[in-house]
């Protein structure tokens, strides 16, 4: 016999067996055959495997949309994935934010109260960023690759020998009907052959799909293991954030509460907290035994001619020579200047003279 006769038979045979298969399940489905069910422990553990793969598939697509809810860069990081390269570096939301932060308060110059904030206010948001990037990454390796794996590996595995099962299941029905219509002693003979065959591979199979499936619960135990790591991250991920948080306001707290309140308040009114109240209480703490200068003295000051002492309130950094560098709690002597614009005074300490932004001193009496 060549391979050319030898493949014919083959899928002659082959058609035979589908033929025989379609006919089965049709008549099943009809209600005019029988049809073997599973024992009740296999039933179970297909049922349980059917519901891991379903719960996993969707708990690992809405991960993916809470660590990049961008839909656009989730499919380039999916393209990328199965090209097998490395997807491009983006810069995230609070990265972006924050550079714009930094951008715009230092072009409306860091000398300026509403400038020094938003300078403040960028940093934290890229270091947020940051701490964001980390959390996508550890999140990825320690949580959604284990799942992916699940779904594309072990899953897959085991729904390709259930479709074994129910081949080789549906062959025994099969051979069951041809004995059962066996008139002739040598047909009889025949299909008793064909049905011990097919019972034994039945059962095998059986066993195979069986030993898969109580794998399942070992594959729960690891997931779990997982869910672990994928909480340890996002804990470590919001404290970081809380703390960079809370810092940023004990920053801002510093700032003269007549910048901190609203524009079209009069009063000098506390900055209401927006965390929790352990975090608003050290930050109103920090102003709270400042005696703040208000703009009418400072008006005064601008209109007489002579010097007042004054204590710096916070640190500021000198943008060029004319000015002059300031460090919190030190008191310097600080007068106006004829021509000079109002939101600046000539400041003195020792030998060292320039100009310092009013919003960062307090006169004293």
């Amino acid at each position: 016999m060549n391979i050319m006769d030898f493949n014919v038979k083959k899928l002659a045979a082959d058609a035979g067996t589908f033929l025989s298969r379609a006919v089965q399940f049709t008549e099943e489905k009809l209600g005019q055959a029988e049809k073997t069910e599973l024992d009740a422990h296999l039933e179970n553990l297909l049922s349980k495997a059917e519901c891991t793969k379903i719960w996993t598939e969707k708990i690992m697509k809405q991960t993916e949309v809470l660590l990049q809810p961008n839909p656009n860069a989730r499919i380039e990081e999916f393209v990328y994935e199965k090209l097998d390269r490395k997807a491009p570096s983006r810069i995230n939301n609070p990265e972006l934010l924050g550079q714009y932060m930094i951008d715009a308060g230092t072009e409306f110059g860091p000398g300026t109260a509403y400038g020094n904030a938003l300078i403040k206010c960028g940093e934290t948001q890229k270091r947020i960023g940051t701490a964001d990037r980390e959390l996508i990454q550890t999140s990825a390796l320690n949580f959604l690759t284990p799942l992916r794996n699940f779904i594309e590996g072990d899953y897959k595995t085991i729904a390709k020998e259930r479709k074994l099962l129910q081949n080789k299941r549906l062959d025994l029905d099969a051979a069951k009907t041809r004995l059962k219509k066996a008139k002739a002693a040598e047909t009889r003979n025949s299909s008793e052959q064909e049905l011990r065959i097919t019972q034994s591979e039945f059962d095998r199979q059986a066993e195979i799909t069986r030993l898969l499936l109580e794998g399942i619960s070992s594959t729960h135990a690891h997931h779990l293991r997982c869910l672990n790591d994928f909480v340890e991250a996002q804990m470590t991920y919001y404290a970081q954030c809380y703390q960079y948080m809370l810092d940023l306001q004990k920053q801002l707290g510093s700032f003269p509460s007549n910048y901190l309140s609203n524009n079209n308040q009069t009063s000098l009114t506390p900055v209401p907290s927006v965390l929790p109240n352990a975090i608003g209480s050290s930050a109103v703490a920090s102003t709270s035994g400042l005696a703040i200068t208000s703009p009418s003295n400072l008006s005064d000051l601008k209109e007489c001619s002579g010097s007042r002492k004054a204590r710096v309130l916070y640190d500021y950094d000198a943008a060029n020579s004319t000015e002059l560098s300031l460090l919190a709690d030190e008191v310097i002597t600080v007068f106006s200047v004829v021509g000079m614009d109002s939101d600046w005074l000539m400041g003195e300490r020792g030998n060292q003279k320039g100009k310092v932004p009013i919003t960062y001193l307090e006169l004293l009496n």
